[in-house]
């Protein structure tokens, strides 16, 4: 490998708990050190403290403001605050728009400018992630972040890689814009799944990209947790969501409503459950949010039907996560890597889909039967298919490990071609003049 590609800064929206994205930070950063064992890694990500303890790498702030464990926005330090005197401080805290607005702009460019130079110490900068080109915080939130750094990043002669990112929702002519152009800036693009990589060539781009799976499911499952004692009953996993998409920034009254059905739903199953034999563990897959949504089924399952469920003990690391999930016979899930790790376990799942990459990774599974929309689904139809599910299990299980089996061989073969010892990849792999000459066309 060339010594100008052995400088790499891995960027994902990391820090607010979400085990799926921080395992993905760290099996795209293992990856590539088994292939490029020299290799400086740094991470970018919404909380850069949080990610230095987790991976062990420096590690510097995507946005001007950073994140807290909850994606709760972290405050300013005290010592930031009492440093400024007089007319600074005042031109600092002042609310009035007037002087909002310029102190906003000044401050945005303050951190492109130091941004700029840390970037440009590094030879490669990768995006990797689920979901990453998205509106879910505005088009000035994810994709105004991903169109800056992907800039700086052609401006300051560093390699860019988008690999295997979901796409969507992008709905505003703005975040279509910040997406595309990031995209087109880019020198080598994957998404992680069809759905993607439509609605990026729906939204103007008409580069070349490849798909390829999710990059956690280069994850190594730890050993199965051996459980004391004999099991008479099967254990079903459930995993409850705080709606929508575990940002309290975006609840609404009609979000709210939807969530306390969603757990009156889930409680209704679990009680199915019990009825029938079954044992269930509540679990989660974001330290962030997760335990709320957990808290709350469990106060209806007391309040509502007197079943008394044990403390949640939450998990830090996804390889705590999944190993917790061994244990479990069947998994019922509401986010997209729960499926994911229950697939790598090859534990039959159950999906209650909040957003299209849930469904649509159920569909490539072969598993759209067992998968529900979270506003519509009806306890009973639930129940109905979970049914089903155990009956067909070892047949669901047969083809789960055979797409597992795929899915891993075709990242291998990925990460093989980009991250392979002694050959400038990213160059061979980068993005044709052709496409550049189509990127103003497609505007």
């Amino acid at each position: 490998m060339e010594q100008r590609h052995q400088r790499i800064a891995l960027l994902h929206h990391t820090g607010g708990g979400n085990l799926g994205d921080d395992a993905t930070m760290d099996i795209v950063l293992r990856s590539i050190r088994r292939r490029w064992p020299m290799a400086e890694i740094a991470t970018l990500s919404m909380n850069p403290g949080e990610a230095r303890k987790k991976y062990g790498v420096p590690s510097y702030p995507i946005k001007r403001y950073t994140w807290d464990v909850g994606y709760v926005t972290s405050p300013k330090s005290e010592a930031s605050k009492t440093s400024k005197r007089g007319l600074s401080r005042l031109f600092a805290e002042a609310n009035n728009p007037i002087i909002r607005l310029p102190r906003a702009i000044l401050s945005e460019l303050s951190f492109l400018v130091e941004s700029f130079r840390v970037l440009r110490s590094f030879d490669l900068l990768i995006i990797s992630g689920g979901g990453q080109l998205t509106e879910r915080s505005g088009p000035w939130g994810f994709t105004y972040t991903l169109f800056c750094w992907v800039l700086m990043a052609r401006a300051a002669g560093v390699k860019s890689v988008f690999l295997n990112v979901g796409a969507g929702p992008l709905k505003s002519p703005l975040g279509k814009f910040f997406a595309r152009r990031a995209l087109f800036a880019a020198d080598y693009v994957s998404f992680r799944d069809e759905q993607s990589q439509v609605l990026a060539n729906n939204i103007g781009f008409t580069g070349k990209s490849q798909v390829f799976p999710d990059n956690a499911y280069n994850i190594e499952p730890p050993p199965p947790r051996v459980l004391l004692g004999r099991r008479n009953q099967p254990i079903v996993g459930i995993a409850p969501i705080s709606y929508p998409f575990c940002d309290p920034r975006e609840h609404t009254s009609g979000h709210q409503i939807i969530y306390e059905e969603l757990t009156a739903k889930l409680s209704k199953f679990a009680v199915s459950l019990v009825q029938r034999s079954y044992s269930f563990e509540l679990f989660g897959n974001d330290i962030g949010a997760d335990p709320a949504a957990i808290e709350d089924m469990r106060t209806v399952l007391r309040n509502r039907h007197n079943i008394i469920t044990p403390e949640y003990v939450c998990v830090d690391s996804a390889r705590e996560l999944l190993s917790r999930m061994s244990a479990m016979d069947y998994v019922i899930t509401c986010r997209f890597h729960g499926v994911v790790f229950a697939h790598l376990l090859n534990k039959p799942v159950l999906a209650i889909s909040h957003h299209p990459k849930v469904s649509n990774l159920m569909n490539t599974l072969g598993l759209s039967q067992y998968c529900f929309d979270i506003e519509k689904f009806d306890p009973e139809r639930l129940t109905g298919a979970f049914e089903s599910m155990v009956r067909n299990s070892e047949e669901i299980k047969s083809s789960m490990a055979e797409s597992l089996a795929s899915f891993k061989a075709k990242l291998a073969t990925q990460f093989d071609e980009l991250f392979s010892p002694g050959r400038d990849t990213v160059r061979r792999l980068q993005v044709g003049p052709d496409q550049e000459s189509g990127a103003e066309g497609a505007n």
